[in-house]
């Protein structure tokens, strides 16, 4: 059985674990963070959940501000958006509906704050676009993502818009 719930400080040694074997799996994030559990904690960030199964840390999701490229904010103006940030599903644990409950809870914490969640995902990431397709969220602008990828090409950067509710 998987529990989403609020991610507590105790929860971060889990989390930085989780993120590990995602980037040694995924190569997400792109870079390994001098210092994980302060990435898994940024700035922006509003909020956190993590996806638990049997006592075990298996994903996470935030929400934050973020800067977005002045074409979302022209393509759904009068929109207040949060962006769903630090996304993730330990690879034994993908496939089972987690990666879909986590959206589900992004958009919930975007809702209790009356704005429209907002990702964005490196072109590279297939699976993770075949998950927002098929949990709904619209394509609403790619542009350049101002990196390049570990096998160096230039990073472009899909932009999704949840489904309304």
């Amino acid at each position: 059985m998987i529990t989403i719930r609020p991610r507590n400080a105790e929860d971060l040694p889990s989390c930085v674990a989780a993120l590990r074997e995602v980037h040694e799996a995924d190569g997400y994030p792109a870079l390994w963070p001098e210092n994980p559990a302060a990435w898994l904690c940024p700035v922006k960030q509003i909020d956190a959940r993590v996806a638990e199964s049997n006592h075990t840390i298996v994903g996470q999701v935030g929400i934050g501000d973020s800067v977005l490229p002045t074409e979302i904010h022209a393509a759904i103006p009068d929109t207040e958006l949060i962006s769903v940030i630090r996304l993730f599903v330990i690879p034994s644990h993908r496939r089972l509906d987690i990666g879909r409950q986590l959206l589900a809870a992004a958009v919930n914490m975007a809702d209790q704050r009356a704005r429209r969640a907002v990702l964005s995902v490196e072109a590279g990431g297939t699976a993770a676009l075949s998950l927002y397709d098929s949990a709904g969220w619209k394509k609403i602008h790619s542009g350049p993502g101002g990196w390049t990828t570990p096998d160096g090409r230039p990073a472009v950067l899909h932009y999704f818009l949840s489904p309304s509710r």
